[in-house]
């Protein structure tokens, strides 16, 4: 059986919200904050990842 990877999405704002999608299969709703020194955060529960587009990025913090 082959695990599917992990899904990469490229994002314009630092902080964002997943809920692991699929409706009532997901996930609570999290919030996570992109740190500046990495550009990208992965998902806790459904280890998704959030990578930033820093030449559209709005700072929001």
């Amino acid at each position: 059986m082959t695990i599917p990877a992990p899904e990469t999405e490229v994002v314009t704002t630092w902080k964002v919200a997943c809920d692991g999608g699929d409706g009532a299969l997901g996930h609570p709703r999290v919030w996570l904050t992109i740190p500046h020194d990495t550009g990208f955060v992965e998902c806790g529960y459904c280890d998704k990842k959030y990578e930033i587009d820093r030449a559209h990025a709005h700072d929001d913090h």
